[in-house]
């Protein structure tokens, strides 16, 4: 049966993901927290999914790509291991059969990235080289942008006490807090915390104390079947 969360891409969605309660997959040691969900169990998805320690998924395809940010532990595949921290970008038609030794938690996107012309991206964040943002006490580490594609994704690190200018965005904007946590339009965004803003909203953002997130631009006007 087709479902529907939080798919009207006009209207602001908000979720705190640490006041969901886990929710079954097909799998029985793998547990999820939907943000957003435009149909049924194959359909174009945003979650949070934790692995239970030696638990797995069988080989399986991302007809329409795969995004995967580690949040905790360790994931893996048989094309290898990715701590905490790791960013990955699995393309149209990528396969892999995913598990956990010890179990992790990771941030997911799925069906998000039809169009060719991708590359398989694998970015340990924690060795990575920041640059400096827009203003003093800003960094921002590109994780993925390609000419032919509209959506761009980023880590962006807010000092305590820096602020983000906040700023139109055609296209939209999408965030997870990863880390500490900042104010927005007076509501705090803390760790564990998801929003959505339509193409054309405006986003900027205050630290509260030391913060950082993942930020994806552009990809608000793609259309939903």
């Amino acid at each position: 049966m087709d479902q529907a969360l939080n798919a009207d891409l006009e209207r602001p969605a908000f979720v705190d993901t640490a006041a969901m309660d886990w929710q079954a997959s097909p799998s029985p040691s793998v547990w999820r927290k939907r943000l957003d969900l435009f149909g049924g169990e194959q359909s174009r998805v945003t979650s949070i999914v934790r692995y239970d320690a030696k638990s797995n998924f069988p080989e399986h395809a991302h007809p329409e790509g795969e995004e995967i940010l580690v949040l905790k532990g360790v994931f893996s595949d048989e094309h290898g291991d990715y701590p905490a921290g790791t960013y990955l970008l699995n393309p149209p038609g990528f396969r892999h059969a995913p598990r956990s030794l010890k179990g992790c938690v990771i941030f997911v996107k799925l069906r998000q990235f039809g169009g060719e012309r991708r590359s398989h991206v694998v970015i340990d964040t924690g060795k990575a080289k920041w640059k400096p943002g827009p203003v003093p006490g800003i960094d921002i580490l590109s994780l993925y942008r390609h000419s032919a594609h509209p959506e761009t994704m980023d880590l962006v690190h807010i000092s305590a006490g820096a602020t983000l200018p906040r700023r139109e965005f055609p296209g939209g904007v999408e965030v997870y807090v990863t880390k500490g946590g900042f104010k927005f339009d007076g509501k705090e965004h803390k760790e564990g915390t998801w929003s959505r803003i339509p193409d054309g909203g405006e986003f900027g953002a205050r630290a509260i104390k030391p913060c950082t997130f993942y930020r994806k631009c552009g990809h608000l006007k793609l259309t939903i079947d």
